[in-house]
């Protein structure tokens, strides 16, 4: 074998290395993420339950040292152990979940005719572009609208009835679900869409397989805004439109305990709206985050 033949060969066997090396590179990106290794109990102790414990101590302990420099009189500033007081009468009274479940109904139906409303409306704003023209600085102007300003107006068209303070809740709700899906679809690439079309996506199925699930983190995050929009627009309304037919709902109580200036009932019950709204963040899109971001290989990286 000659001098030129040897270098030719050498050469060949390097190009084959080489396609070899980033045929596997690309065989490593497309395939599925690794997913983190389980995570032990102590370090998810240490890490996502002692800090929020500690945080809530601290709340406490500022509290107390408050109520005893006498900042503001007792019955203007009760201590942590007169609402917990306070708590434990509604508990005993058998009034604490009825209130509880009584909101949390409200804002749950007012919450999925929202869902229903708002994706309809984002689709169809999405479609159709002269309408989004004309109807997206209105809805965005929604959005920013304080829903408390709703509840007059709700009270003279419907009067004290349910229909007031589900009129609330989507008028606040609506806006933030259908802005949320406008912009998931604005952020939907235009690759994904003409390979469903290749594929033969289209109409309803386009829709289905490529359009929404490719929305889906706008999608989360305007319903997850949703949520917080209808609850707040529950509780002002509930303030405002109170009345025996209504039933006892959170915002009422709330409205019972500054009429008869109980302010130890009324930071037990600020505290409950609090804990329901946390607890719907925690039990409900907290997990559909985490499902989102693990489908699309993301869980990993941002841990």
């Amino acid at each position: 074998m000659g001098a030129g033949e040897t270098v030719a060969t050498r050469k060949g066997v390097r190009e084959v290395q080489e396609t070899a090396d980033v045929e596997a590179g690309l065989d490593a990106l497309d395939s599925a993420p690794v997913g983190p290794a389980r995570t032990p109990l102590r370090q998810i102790l240490r890490e996502r339950v002692l800090p929020p414990v500690a945080a809530a101590v601290l709340v406490l302990l500022a509290w107390q040292l408050a109520y005893e420099a006498e900042v503001k009189p007792d019955y203007l500033l009760p201590s942590p152990a007169d609402v917990w007081r306070a708590l434990s009468d509604q508990w005993y009274e058998g009034t604490l979940f009825s209130t509880v479940w009584t909101s949390m109904q409200r804002g749950a139906l007012g919450f999925a005719a929202s869902v229903v409303i708002g994706t309809a409306l984002g689709l169809l704003l999405g479609a159709v572009r002269s309408l989004r023209t004309g109807i997206g600085p209105v809805l965005s102007g929604l959005q920013s609208l304080p829903s408390v300003a709703w509840v007059p107006a709700a009270v003279v068209w419907f009067g004290l009835t349910d229909a007031t303070i589900y009129a609330v809740v989507l008028l606040g709700a609506v806006p933030s679900i259908a802005n949320g899906l406008l912009a998931g679809v604005d952020q939907v690439p235009p690759l994904y869409l003409r390979a469903g079309r290749v594929l033969g996506a289209t109409g309803p199925a386009r829709l289905r397989h490529v359009l929404l699930p490719a929305a889906l983190p706008g999608y989360l995050a305007g319903l997850k805004q949703g949520w917080a929009f209808s609850w707040r627009s529950l509780m002002a309304a509930e303030l405002i439109a109170s009345s025996p037919e209504l039933g006892l709902g959170l915002g009422q109580l709330l409205e019972n305990a500054r009429t008869y200036q109980d302010m130890a009932l009324v930071l037990a019950t600020i505290g409950e709206i609090l804990v329901v709204g946390i607890a719907v963040d925690l039990l409900l899109f907290a997990p559909l985050e985490r499902r989102v971001l693990r489908s699309r290989g993301l869980a990993g990286a941002r841990s």
